[in-house]
């Protein structure tokens, strides 16, 4: 395929917001040298750049002036099998949620439980997307970049990417100048149901399958998470707080029933949506930004919003949960100026 090139490109398709902005460029690359073109190019542009997926984790507060970047680099390769796994080799192009159908079907089993999520194979490796009692970075094995920087391409083994809750070192200021090409999981061939998440751990384990895992995973997102062509929106706003063990106890004997689970050492992580809720903030709205009625982790595009409204929203929320609980939300999405 061509190296595609879009001016004046509407966005709406590519943020799960369904923010109604424009780019002043799109382009879409479908391989590495591709890529490599395409940053030859923006060099003389001399405009911003931004390098987006599925744009499930993006808030677009205006028309982005500058060029967005997007990879439509869709290989699957199988790279080893041994008795027990295979290593498979997936494009940072391809629907997240289409690459873990595709596995299961192949019977390249892990990925299961973090099916339904919005997004594509490259952002899963940036933000160490997890659900239902997994990881992604329990899965990776490694993942191939390109420095935009030297223009040369670079592999991080897993241990080497910082995998945290929400975080790889992806994420941080000084490696935003990598792009991910492709990653590599190590999945199974056997089947092993992780059912350590409460609601699946009221399934019978000896006649379970991964596609039982899978739809009764769909069945919880569909049932707590509204869908994005319906109801704009970027799933989870904001990521649980991991704070102090004398912190935790602190607000535990002030709130008994507050949940509270176990972190790194000396930490607790809390639940947001908890203390969204108890704030009051469930179902409640500020213009047509709203918090989603039955997940308070949920903020919404209730119809016509601007990206400036649903921060807003975002702020009182934090606000609001940092004067009753002395705990301060930090968001999960980017939000992007420009």
């Amino acid at each position: 395929m061509a190296l595609r090139i879009e001016n004046n490109y509407p966005l709406k398709a590519h943020n799960s917001f369904g923010m109604d902005v424009l780019a002043d460029r799109f382009v879409e690359y479908s391989a590495e040298d591709e890529l490599r073109e395409a940053l030859s190019l923006a060099s003389g542009w001399n405009a911003p750049l931004l390098h987006i997926g599925a744009g499930c984790n993006l808030l677009f507060c205006g028309d982005y002036h500058g060029t967005v970047l997007h990879s439509a680099i869709k290989s699957f390769d199988v790279l080893e099998r041994n008795d027990d796994s295979v290593l498979v080799r997936a494009g940072s192009g391809i629907d997240w949620d289409e690459f873990v159908q595709k596995c299961i079907g192949e019977g390249f089993f892990g990925l299961e439980n973090l099916s339904g999520i919005p997004g594509e194979v490259g952002s899963s490796a940036v933000q160490n997307i997890g659900a239902y009692g997994v990881e992604v970075c329990e899965r990776i094995e490694r993942v191939e970049v390109l420095d935009v920087e030297s223009g040369q391409k670079r592999v991080f083994a897993a241990d080497e990417c910082a995998y945290g809750y929400r975080d790889s070192i992806f994420k941080r200021p000084d490696h935003k100048h990598y792009i991910v090409l492709a990653v590599c999981y190590r999945l199974s061939t056997v089947f092993e149901p992780v059912l350590t998440y409460a609601p699946l751990s009221l399934m019978n384990p000896e006649s379970l399958t991964a596609n039982d895992i899978r739809n009764e995973v769909l069945s919880l997102r569909n049932s707590k998470l509204p869908d994005p062509a319906v109801l704009g929106n970027a799933g989870s706003f904001f990521m649980n707080p991991v704070v102090a063990v004398s912190k935790a106890r602190s607000l535990a004997s002030e709130y008994p029933d507050m949940p509270q689970y176990p972190a790194t050492d000396g930490f607790v992580k809390l639940s947001a949506a908890w203390m969204i809720d108890r704030c009051g903030w469930k179902g409640r709205s500020m213009g047509q930004a709203g918090v989603y009625e039955r997940q308070p982790l949920v903020l919404v595009n209730l119809g016509g919003a601007s990206g400036e409204e649903v921060l807003a929203l975002a702020h009182a929320v934090i606000d609001s949960v940092y004067e009753k609980f002395g705990v301060y939300l930090r968001p999960e999405v980017n939000a992007i100026h420009s």
